[in-house]
């Protein structure tokens, strides 16, 4: 899960990319700019958002 849902500046949604993201480049082979072009995420700052993400919520809230 991405927390922030959208870009903090152009405001779209950049969430719903995450998912397949860290999939494909962080845990894949494959290099993070083509994961980009491949999800059709063109912004610069949207980009950034999927790239500089680091997933909080399994170590700020471990238990159920």
């Amino acid at each position: 899960m991405m927390v922030p849902v959208r870009c903090f500046t152009c405001g779209n949604v950049v969430g719903e990319h995450w998912e397949e993201f860290d999939e494909r480049a962080n845990e894949g082979d494959e290099d993070p700019q083509e994961v980009l072009d491949d999800l059709g995420v063109d912004r610069y700052c949207c980009r950034r958002m999927l790239v500089s993400h680091t997933d909080l919520v399994d170590v700020v809230s471990p238990y159920q």
